[in-house]
């Protein structure tokens, strides 16, 4: 009986959220697991090629000190980088967010920078943000409830841009070059 709670224990880390890096493609090669955010990950592994999420979501970034290209990936198995929409197997920094426990998601999004020109507020996903707004440009944007992923392109592909509640008064706030925007979603434990 004692031999089944340990065999539980190693699978279930309450309030730890977990990440594993590993070099090769499906969880080959060298490995690093991670637990806490991280702003220089170079010495531990040279490139990423696979990753498992225990928990949580993490928020990784192609470059140190949390720049250049941004992934969101919650629980569960990516067996190459393509699973992610990596750009290449460059993972060189990463934070961590507990789930939302919350209920209810709303964003305001504004066709000009501080929150000018023509609003709208959403409560669920947008595969379409042209379809929706009418606009192709975000340029600010108030996260009131929940955490969202937007892209560059519709339907979910492209750059991504992890948001939490907050106010972005123009797309740099965000981490973007450009205020292309053209889908979103609500981060939920399972997509």
């Amino acid at each position: 009986n004692n031999n089944n709670d340990n065999n539980n224990k190693k699978h279930f880390k309450p309030n730890i959220s977990e990440i594993i890096f590993y070099e090769d493609r499906n969880f080959q090669g060298r490995h690093y697991e991670c637990s806490t955010d991280c702003a220089d990950l170079q010495s531990y592994f040279s490139r990423c090629n696979s990753i498992r999420v225990d928990s949580d979501y993490w928020v990784l970034y192609e470059r140190p000190n949390y720049m250049g290209y941004q992934y969101v990936l919650n629980r569960g198995e990516y067996p190459d980088y393509q699973r992610w929409m990596g750009y290449n197997d460059s993972i060189r920094s990463c934070r961590t967010y507990p789930y939302y426990r919350g209920g209810s998601y709303r964003m305001r999004v504004h066709e000009r920078p501080d929150f000018g020109g023509q609003m709208m507020e959403f409560m669920d996903d947008c595969p379409s943000v042209y379809d929706r707004f009418r606009y192709r440009d975000i340029h600010s944007c108030n996260v009131m409830d929940g955490y969202w992923t937007m892209y560059d392109q519709p339907n979910y592909r492209g750059r991504q841009y992890f948001m939490r509640p907050g106010e972005y008064r123009r797309f740099s706030d965000w981490g973007a070059s450009s205020s292309t925007i053209g889908s979103f979603r609500r981060m939920r434990d399972s997509f």
